[in-house]
């Protein structure tokens, strides 16, 4: 017992000493210019994401696992009740003009690129925000995961060669009659699909079509980009997941104890599924709200300081180097993975000499600034950090190492998460739970294809489990 306590409060001490370590970060960022409170905002929001994730088990990858393995709901259900409130949070914002959220092109793109997604973050055991969190838990498959994220999407934004003669003739024309674009940027297979496709897509919200036409003020952003677009989608999954997965067995429970089963029974039925893990679900409500305070801050301190991007402040404080041609850096202006991953992998590429500027991804449109001035990179290390706090809180710290096919998992699953992000321009968070609570339907687009991709890696896992039993009973 006294072993107990006192591993707890060494935990506890751990715990501080992490806070503590942001706290003093902070302030030398302070210290240093005041115009990197900027930097600073997304720190302290990455480690309230953090320790929201660690706490509530957080994890996409866990969610379709859960359902399609197990018909275990919670995590699904957590996730939808995070899209509804973020939406509402959002559709206020918006109406208010206090949003910094921009839609992405609409296409099949990002079904293709979630179905890419789906199956990488199975095999790795954790979707991008998932593996962030479980590194700070000290997972290190989950490290081998943010490396294959990283260094696969930097590589695959930036090679040419070969595989560019796979690509379609009309994605070369089209990219090549383009004016916007320098075109020396326009060398790799990535910047034809941006520049030849992509990036002629349109892109929308539920507010600006004539869905709402005649709607004036917040009800317009609340019945469009909340109520339609998030709401009632999510509502409807969250009644079908309760159909297929607990509805059967919780009638047949209300049956034996002479309870009634009319509709009544049935709402209490969701309901029991909603609170069956009230961690989860108020980790849902909450991270919701939070990523919507994210967004108010984010624009306050755009319009404190007069910039539209931290590339201003970048050029502000001479560091050109860090930016774009267009004098930008990555800065999304709200909860985003992948990207920064994407750029620190590229800056690492360029330290051993390979030139990850000659292209549309890092050379035109994000920069590769050094990490320590790069604010979405920190935002994922405070998600880290956040995470590390809360499981040491909670005893739930353990530094694993990857040993055997769990290597090849991590990285694997990885790479094929980092590809799926770069066709879809997003991941699991920036394409599907940012897109959707914003009012862009293009992130149900990425959602069924990450769910699809999912269901695929799932019976992949099954699969490939019984042939190993198989051969190790036989070998018996």
């Amino acid at each position: 017992m006294a072993d107990q306590v006192d591993n707890s409060k060494k935990n506890q001490v751990k715990a501080f000493l992490v806070t503590g370590l942001l706290i003093f970060i902070s302030f030398l960022y302070y210290k240093v210019s005041p115009y990197y409170m900027y930097v600073v905002a997304y720190i302290w929001f990455g480690f309230a994401y953090g320790m929201m994730l660690q706490y509530g088990r957080f994890c996409f990858a866990s969610a379709s696992r859960d359902l399609f393995a197990a018909g275990v709901p919670r995590m699904a259900v957590g996730i939808l009740l995070a899209l509804i409130f973020f939406s509402l949070v959002a559709a206020i914002l918006t109406a208010t003009n206090m949003t910094t959220f921009h839609a992405g092109p609409i296409g099949m793109h990002e079904f293709i690129g979630g179905l890419i997604f789906g199956v990488g973050m199975v095999l790795s055991g954790g979707c991008a925000s998932g593996s962030l969190y479980k590194i700070g838990e000290g997972n290190g498959t989950s490290m081998l995961a943010i490396a294959g994220i990283s260094f696969g999407q930097a590589i695959f934004a930036d090679v040419g060669g070969v595989f560019n003669n796979f690509l379609p003739q009309s994605w070369v024309d089209t990219a090549n009659a383009q004016t916007f674009i320098p075109k020396d940027k326009i060398t790799a297979w990535f910047d034809y699909f941006l520049a030849g496709d992509v990036f002629h897509k349109p892109m929308i919200t539920l507010d600006k079509t004539g869905l709402v036409s005649g709607m004036q003020g917040i009800m317009k952003y609340l019945l469009s980009d909340a109520i339609i677009n998030t709401i009632i989608p999510a509502l409807l999954l969250i009644c079908t997941i309760y159909t297929f997965y607990i509805r059967k067995g919780f009638m047949k429970k209300r049956a034996k104890s002479g309870a009634s089963t009319g509709l009544g029974a049935e709402m209490s039925g969701v309901w029991s599924m909603i609170t069956a893990s009230k961690r989860t679900s108020l980790m849902g409500v909450l991270i919701g709200i939070t990523a919507g305070l994210h967004i108010f801050v984010l624009k306050g301190m755009q319009m404190k300081f007069g910039v539209t991007n931290f590339g201003n402040i970048l050029t502000r404080l001479g560091h050109t180097a860090d930016l774009s041609i267009h004098g930008t850096v990555f800065d999304p202006g709200y909860w985003y993975i992948t990207t920064q991953e994407a750029q620190f992998g590229a800056w690492v590429l360029e330290k051993v000499g390979w030139n990850m500027h000659d292209n549309i991804y890092f050379g035109v449109s994000n920069g590769i600034p050094e990490p320590w001035r790069n604010p979405a990179l920190w935002m994922s290390l405070g998600i880290i950090f956040g995470a590390m706090a809360m499981a040491l809180l909670n005893k739930e710290f353990k530094f694993k190492l990857p040993k055997g096919e769990l290597i090849a998992w991590g990285l694997f699953g990885g790479l094929f998460m980092g590809l799926g992000a770069r066709v879809a321009l997003g991941c699991n968070i920036g394409a599907f739970f940012i897109r959707v609570a914003g009012g862009d339907p293009g992130g149900w687009l990425f959602g069924v294809g990450m769910v699809g991709g999912a269901f695929v890696g799932v019976k992949f896992f099954n699969w490939w489990s019984e042939r190993k039993m198989a051969k190790e009973l036989e070998a018996f």
